[in-house]
């Protein structure tokens, strides 16, 4: 399962992405990972969340090479029941006009191997198309 948080910055996404995956902790037993571009926000998770900072992997330059480096984070830890992936359209070059194929990459992955997950994305929702309809908006 995908879901998203969408607005534009400043509309709180990140404090809200920060507090589903505290609480997650709480709900679930497998392992949750956090990934954020950079490390500020290591001090408002919660110790048991992994962090993974995209600027230490800055060879990943599009969804093909982020998708795979998903796939190597789920092949590390077959307990990773939640993935939060904060502002993506500031990763890997990611563009809004790549985020249909992305998102759809990502509940395929949900789907053969478990882990749901949450995307931030900085836009407003009438810049996505009609393929978001598809996804719970959480701050809807």
């Amino acid at each position: 399962m995908v879901k998203l948080l969408i607005g534009h910055k400043g509309s709180g996404k990140t404090k809200q992405m920060v507090d589903l995956a505290n609480q997650s902790l709480e709900q679930r037993d497998g392992s949750i990972v956090f990934i954020n571009k950079n490390h500020r926000l290591m001090l408002d998770l919660k110790y048991r969340i992994r962090v993974v900072c995209m600027e230490e992997y800055e060879h990943i330059t599009n969804i093909d090479e982020y998708i795979g480096f998903i796939y190597g984070i789920i092949s590390s830890d077959h307990d990773i029941q939640m993935i939060f992936i904060d502002s993506i359209l500031k990763h890997a070059d990611v563009k809004i006009e790549h985020l249909e194929e992305f998102l759809r990459r990502l509940a395929k992955i949900s789907e053969l191997y478990g882990p749901d997950f949450v995307v931030s994305i900085s836009a407003d929702v009438d810049e996505m198309g009609e393929y978001i309809k598809q996804y719970e908006i959480l701050n809807n």
